[in-house]
């Protein structure tokens, strides 16, 4: 088998060294041991180090954000059971490239050779792709290694979910980050360490704390500020030097994936719990990594009604009048009409009787046959409709000395049914006595 981190240098004209490939590549890990991070998986005594320990491998997904080690993880499992490492990706092949790496596989197998095929992006393919893998993941002929930034859940079909172990991977630690980094500046074989320089470990945290839990976002950045450094007999990597390679961070969020809906919930449910900090930090995540704001404000004005509704029904105005604030602004001036909006929200009292009310009313509206509506609440417009009693027994509630009458005004089989249940919290206990009120003139008037 070739060997898996074949990474040729080459030199600078000045003599110095210049590798070739990226850093981040030229300093992947050689063995499990030199792994960093992920120890809640591959760590001593845990399942997947365990089933490689005891030669049980299987096929697997690993699952996690972008540079956390996914690639390499594969590459070292198929070091360690001494298998065949075969890359596939996605994005770039099909069905006829499956049948060609099953084929070359079978063959292998044949001679005594593993095959572990790893297959990045697996989300990217579809279902009958997907299902080309399964008869041979079954007879043995490949150990699968998928790889996704996706929820599996959704993203890989349910047969071959069934026989693959699913291992989530985490963003990396700043402090995990940080014995990268350093590792790199030390390593004078395969990173930085011919070039004798030295970093500032809060500059090295604030390359760790950018790159968003990413290994090679982090060290690609530090090869870039190790070369941006001026010349000097003993160069050390500053805070100040990394304002010409640190930029905006781009915020780890995919406006279609599962993050999208993780921090949407994080802020919807930090509303709920009236955290304004944290509902204004989850807000923050969203637009200023790019999301529509007015995607924000039709998911605030859903709030308003769903979770605060009439505790303080002013919260939905101020929704829809957040909502016209961002359409007329735009970005970034709306942001402050959102910021606004969740804070209020957040302080407000809550109430969700107006959500389960509708869902009660909901149910019985649609498991039931539609009832007719009682014949005294009918418009009788016609002489007809009057024949038919439509309109007869109706009792006009202004008529009434409480401006209640003692009239139901559900279907039959539906009477003394309760849907709307308020709460005694903001101006819904006034809206609660009100009704009870209503409640009771209704079982006492004439």
């Amino acid at each position: 088998m070739s060997s898996l981190f074949d990474d040729p240098a080459a030199a600078n004209l000045d003599g110095a060294p210049q590798p070739a490939a990226p850093l981040a590549d030229r300093m992947r890990p050689k063995s499990l041991d030199e792994y960093v991070g992920q120890q809640h998986v591959i760590g001593p005594g845990k399942p997947l180090r365990r089933a490689l320990e005891s030669g049980a491998l299987h096929s697997l997904i690993l699952w996690g954000p972008p540079g956390v080690g996914k690639t390499t993880l594969a590459r070292l499992i198929a070091t360690f059971v001494g298998g065949d490492f075969v890359a596939f990706s996605a994005v770039m092949s099909g069905i006829k490239e499956i049948r060609e790496v099953v084929a070359a596989a079978q063959a292998r197998r044949h001679s005594g050779r593993q095959t572990v095929l790893f297959v990045d992006e697996i989300h990217r393919f579809n279902k009958s792709q997907q299902d080309a893998f399964l008869p041979h993941v079954e007879a043995g002929t490949i150990i699968l290694i998928g790889a996704t930034t996706e929820n599996p859940s959704f993203e890989v079909n349910s047969a071959l979910l069934s026989r693959s172990k699913v291992y989530v991977l985490e963003a990396l630690a700043v402090d995990d980050l940080v014995s990268l980094l350093q590792r790199a500046l030390g390593d004078a074989e395969r990173g930085l360490g011919k070039l004798g320089v030295s970093a500032d470990e809060q500059a090295l945290k604030a390359i760790a704390v950018y790159s968003n839990g990413d290994a090679r976002v982090a060290l690609n950045m530090l090869q870039q500020a190790v070369t941006a450094l001026p010349q000097s007999p003993s160069p050390r990597l500053t805070t100040d030097h990394l304002s010409a390679v640190i930029e905006r961070r781009a915020l780890l969020y995919d406006k279609s994936g599962e993050e999208h809906y993780n921090i949407i919930s994080a802020l919807h449910k930090s509303i709920r719990n009236s955290d304004a900090d944290a509902a204004m930090y989850w807000l923050a995540r969203m637009l200023e990594a790019g999301e529509d704001p007015l995607y924000v404000a039709r998911r605030l004005v859903r709030f308003a009604s769903e979770d605060i509704g009439n505790a303080d029904p002013r919260a939905l105005q101020l929704a829809v009048a957040a909502k016209d604030a961002v359409h007329f602004l735009g970005m970034p001036e709306g942001n402050t009409a959102l910021a606004q909006l969740v804070t209020y929200m957040a302080a407000a009292p809550k109430s969700n009787a107006v959500y389960v009310g509708y869902g009660k009313a909901a149910e019985d509206a649609t498991k039931d046959l539609a009832a007719p509506v009682p014949l005294h609440l009918r418009n009788a417009p016609t002489k007809l409709m009057k024949e038919l009693n439509y309109g007869r027994d109706y009792k006009y509630a202004h008529d009434e000395a409480e401006g209640v009458s003692r009239m139901s005004s559900l279907p039959e089989h539906l009477e003394g049914r309760r849907y709307y249940e308020p709460t005694d919290r903001g101006l819904e206990a006034n809206i609660k006595q009100a009704l009870e009120r209503a409640r009771a003139l209704r079982k006492t008037s004439s």
